[in-house]
């Protein structure tokens, strides 16, 4: 007898459609109107002013020095290539500096309470709320996972008749069959209302996605919580951020600072100490310092979709790809525009925010390859008319933070150079011992601070492990962060190469497992860094002190697939919790307690 499949019940349908007019912007030209931003903060200007002269001065007085130095022996071409390299490197890590102490002071004085909860209950909402979750091949587990964990967390919080859930899919067809199979079995169960929606095609990526929601459903919501397909928010962390929304409404985009979550790897656990322990004290000097002039990270922020839909039709650059094309990065040019038209862009440090970080350096490459891109990119945009200038500033800081990695590989070329063609002392010999200690400063000075800032509360201190656990993780971070920077150095100048002979980055779907990468896998993609590691090693026969100024950085590009090799293993990650190295705080994740979706171990894998 044949028996008849069970009928699957009918798909629940996506709520009517509420289109929303979405312009393409004109990115020259007279400039939009706009509205008046009405939570600006007091002394923006004072403030803005401060952190540009302090920069200005410490980096001044390192190049005036040097260049002092210099000239006692008469200056070559290769000391004013020298000079004209310092003076914006020196002006980079002193911004950051500047930035950091900024931070500190404001944390550990109580000016700022850094991360905290927002109690606003869910009776303060007026409006509905989108929450949207694009994805693009993506492990389908995990990610219905936190979709189930974040729609039950929003009900216990009591927003569940207030806020629709949509899983927006670039996915491939293989992958939307899993998709779809995964949000019928959730969205049977799930206490709010969970939507799902395939694109056949993948037309301008995210953006893309997000703007076909925002011009089929963006006039029913208010405001749009925009994920990533690794993000985790608590209910109570949602439903604060729709109240300050429903309370001022000149605020067009509200961005929550993410830590890391679901840490498997000793990378992953590594980078997620760093950021608990040293990004308090740098997120709040850019709070301190950005005020309405916020940035936009494309994730675990909350936008209000008519303000978007005014303001963020986003064109396509003239010319190919790399350079032309999509805007990559489209978030921090979306926030751009939205203070173009008057919309405030804040900034806010809550508990409940969390994203996955790349499981390895090789996969944070590819990501970062990506975002490279996207801000380099932005150059061709710091003549957009009518932006503002803390808006052009921060489109500047982005690509200076890829550009700064030649500048400083060409930095210690010359300085090389110098030694070997006109025999005379290197940079590192002439400078004096002022500059040398100001540089270390400048340099560690933001993890001596995050340290005190861990070490000055006891329940905080608690947190990170006890006083023991805080020094050994630190003095486990510093030499791990000193042999990472040269390997980081080189494969960013690698991929910026690449774009400027036209290569650009691509977009494939990301990997998120765990896995072990052997030395041998990855020695194909580190020939220049070993060849260079060995080049400055050979610097011994010519200059020996050269050669031991350089060791650090020598050391790091020869032992980088051996750093590459261990940072992937869990076994380590495991171990180095164990005894004790980077303990981070628990997640404040609401009440009820939300549970993360358990990772899968990959086949194969291995300590």
């Amino acid at each position: 007898m044949q028996h008849t499949p069970p009928t699957l019940p009918p798909l629940p349908p996506l709520p009517p459609e509420a289109p929303l007019d979405m312009p393409v912007q004109r990115l020259h030209g007279p400039p939009p109107g706009s509205i008046e931003v009405k939570t600006q903060p007091h002394g923006m200007l004072v403030k803005r002013l401060l952190l540009i002269s302090s920069t200005a001065v410490l980096a001044l007085a390192a190049s005036t020095q040097l260049r002092l130095l210099l000239s006692r022996e008469g200056m070559d071409a290769i000391d004013v290539v020298l000079l004209i390299l310092f003076l914006p490197l020196f002006s980079w890590i002193s911004f950051g500096f500047v930035n950091s102490t900024i931070g500190f002071i404001q944390l550990i004085s109580g000016e700022h309470p850094g991360f905290t909860a927002i109690p606003e209950p869910a009776g303060a909402l007026r409006h509905r709320i989108a929450v949207l979750m694009p994805v693009y091949n993506e492990s389908v587990d995990e990610t219905f996972g936190r979709v189930r964990a974040m729609a039950r967390s929003i009900a216990a919080a009591g927003a569940a008749p207030w806020i629709d859930f949509f899983v927006l899919s670039d996915s491939n067809a293989a992958n939307g069959q899993l998709e779809e199979a995964a949000w019928r079995e959730l969205a049977s169960e799930a206490p709010i209302a969970v939507y799902y929606r395939r694109r056949e095609q993948n037309i301008a990526r995210k953006p893309g996605n997000i703007a076909e929601w925002v011009r089929r459903f963006g006039g029913a919501y208010e405001c749009m919580l925009v994920l990533d397909a690794d993000s985790l928010m608590s209910g109570s962390a949602i439903v604060g951020m729709a109240s300050i929304m429903e309370e001022r409404p000149s605020i067009g985009l509200l961005q929550t600072v993410p830590m890391i979550t679901n840490a498997r790897t000793l990378f992953q656990r590594w980078m997620q100490f760093a950021s608990e322990a040293y990004g308090p004290i740098a997120t709040a000097g850019l709070l301190w310092w950005s005020g309405s002039e916020a940035n936009f990270w494309g994730h675990n922020a909350m936008v209000r979709t008519r303000a978007f839909a005014h303001s963020c039709g986003l064109p396509d650059l003239p010319g190919k790809p790399p350079f032309g094309g999509h805007i990559q990065s489209h978030d921090m040019v979306e926030s751009a525009l939205l203070r173009r038209r008057g919309w405030a862009v804040h900034m806010v440090m809550i508990d409940g925010s969390y994203e996955e970080f790349p499981p390895t350096v090789v996969e944070f490459a590819a990501r970062d390859r990506r975002w490279m891109q996207g801000n380099v990119q932005h150059l061709r945009l710091l003549d957009t008319s009518g932006l503002h200038w803390a808006s052009r500033l921060h489109l500047l800081i982005g690509a200076c933070a890829y550009l700064t990695s030649p500048g400083w590989l060409l930095l210690l070329l010359t300085s090389a150079l110098q030694v070997i063609v006109s025999h005379r002392t290197t940079l590192v010999g002439l400078t004096s011992p002022g500059v040398l200690w100001l540089t270390i400063l400048l340099l560690f000075g933001p993890k001596l601070m995050g340290t005190i800032w861990m070490l000055a509360s006891a329940p905080r201190r608690r947190s990170f492990g006890g006083t023991g656990g805080v020094l050994r993780s630190v003095a486990l971070d510093i030499p791990l962060a000193v042999l990472m920077a040269p390997v980081t150095m080189v494969t960013q100048t690698k991929a910026l190469a690449a774009m400027a002979l036209g290569v650009p980055s691509g977009w494939p779907a990301q990997v998120r497992e765990a896995h072990r990468i052997p030395v041998l896998a990855v020695l194909p993609a580190l020939r220049e860094h070993l060849a260079l590691g060995l080049a400055f090693a050979s610097l011994a026969f010519v200059d020996p002190v050269m050669a031991w100024w350089f060791s650090p950085i020598t050391l790091g590009l020869l032992s980088a697939p051996w750093l590459i090799s261990a940072t992937s293993s869990q076994w380590l990650a495991e171990r180095a919790l164990a005894w004790g190295f980077f303990r981070v705080p628990p997640p404040q994740l609401g009440e009820p307690p939300m549970q993360q979706p358990a990772p899968r171990a990959p086949s194969g894998a291995q300590g």
